[in-house]
């Protein structure tokens, strides 16, 4: 089955920022795209060079799919425990988009903000980057086995873009197989449409989910 979710749309080594005062401290929020726990602590790192003298640079990421707890980390850096970098995961985790880290800076201006204030201003500080983040559609396509006759093959290939099925690798013996990757809800018409092109000589089969199944871009 294929999997679809929303990440970021950011060019690589690009993030999304917004800026807010609330109660004379500075807020910086920072978003960037980051499949893996390695991407998203790297980013981390770079805020943190970018902003050395900030008062505290806090932080979450959920490298994964929305709300999927599997691969997530946060911190409060030296704020109150459980006033900053947990509010803000739990921000990212209900935002809808995936393969996302945040950092949230804040230079203090001189008024406490109460534990209460400081998870509201974190959290709103995610929420706030989230509104505006530019994201596209990530889909990890099924994967299916066709095996057809030679006659076959230059109008079944003429086929695939129809069914946005691309083809990630073939073989050649008795028959010409095919491994394709495609959206699931594309599965059913292309093999109807394999049926009527070879009178029903084709044998289809899904293949098993792969986790490393790579996407597929997305018109």
């Amino acid at each position: 089955m294929s999997v679809s979710y929303f990440i970021p749309d950011l060019a690589p080594e690009g993030m999304h920022r917004c800026e807010e005062i609330i109660r004379r401290s500075r807020f910086i929020v920072s978003l960037a795209h980051t499949p893996t726990p390695e991407a998203a602590k790297a980013f981390i790192e770079r805020i943190k060079q970018e902003f050395p003298d900030a008062t505290h640079n806090c932080w979450a990421y959920a490298a994964g799919a929305p709300g999927k707890t599997s691969k997530v980390g946060y911190s409060d850096d030296g704020e109150p425990h459980g006033t900053a970098g947990r509010p803000m995961l739990t921000m990212l985790l209900h935002g809808g988009v995936g393969e996302l880290s945040a950092v949230v800076t804040r230079y203090f201006g001189g008024i406490k903000l109460g534990t209460g204030g400081l998870v509201r201003a974190y959290q709103g500080m995610v929420k706030l980057g989230l509104e505006t983040l530019p994201t596209r559609e990530h889909m990890i396509p099924a994967r299916l086995e066709v095996v057809l006759d030679y006659p076959h093959i230059t109008v079944f290939r003429r086929l695939l873009p129809d069914y946005r099925a691309t083809v990630a690798s073939e073989n050649f013996g008795v028959d010409a197989t095919y491994e394709l990757l495609l959206p699931d809800q594309n599965i059913p018409a292309l093999e109807a449409a394999l049926t009527e092109l070879t009178d029903g000589a084709v044998l289809v089969t899904r293949l098993d989910d792969d986790a490393t199944t790579p996407e597929i871009p997305l018109a």
